[in-house]
């Protein structure tokens, strides 16, 4: 499948599948996701809200603010076509964004996480993910990695995860994946080989 389209639409059945097959997945995640990433890439964590089909973080968003975390979530910004993290705790509002994203408000202070849980569509042992196709994750973790420290997490079902996904240089390497199984080894040899 060369073609990401058709590899977007085959990943994306793939997961519609597997949210169908396990309703309970979201919070089986956030009772295994492993804690030490936590306490090592903490205390700023960003999380999303699901759109679709995608595995939620939000479970597990309740149980990294009970450990302490500071929780934030992306806002995509038009005019730059970028995407900044603002801070934002459950139960705060939240407004429809582009895409149809629920978004924290344009006047939460924004934040830069050194733990970033992505959203994804497809990932694969190499650390690549596979995401919408307008890039606003990867040029988010550019510039945070630009300036210190983020690991990137990607949350997904087990199903999603492909033996080898296509990779370009721009494309920005998940450090780690957490499914409603458990945690994913990633082998980034083809990330450190570019």
């Amino acid at each position: 499948m060369a073609n990401k389209s058709a590899l977007r639409q085959h990943l994306k059945a793939i997961r519609a599948e597997a949210a169908a097959r396990d309703p309970d997945a979201a919070e089986k995640l956030a009772d295994i996701f492993p804690m030490k990433l936590y306490e090592r890439y903490g205390p700023i964590v960003a999380g999303y809200v699901a759109i679709k089909d995608e595995l939620s973080p939000l479970p597990l968003l309740h149980r990294l603010t009970y450990a302490g975390a500071a929780i934030c979530l992306p806002r995509i910004h038009p005019e730059m076509n970028r995407v900044h993290f603002h801070l934002w705790e459950p139960g705060e509002p939240l407004v429809k964004g582009k895409f149809g994203v629920m978004e924290p408000l344009a006047t939460a202070p924004v934040a830069k996480p050194s733990l970033v849980l992505v959203p994804l569509l497809g990932f694969d042992s190499h650390g690549t993910r596979l995401g919408y196709g307008q890039g606003h994750y990867d040029r988010a973790l550019a510039e945070l990695r630009e300036t210190g420290r983020a690991f990137a997490c990607g949350i997904a079902y087990k199903a999603q995860m492909s033996e080898d996904l296509p990779f370009e240089s721009h494309d920005q390497p998940l450090d780690w994946a957490v499914t409603e199984q458990g945690s994913v080894p990633l082998f980034m040899m083809r990330a450190m080989a570019s």
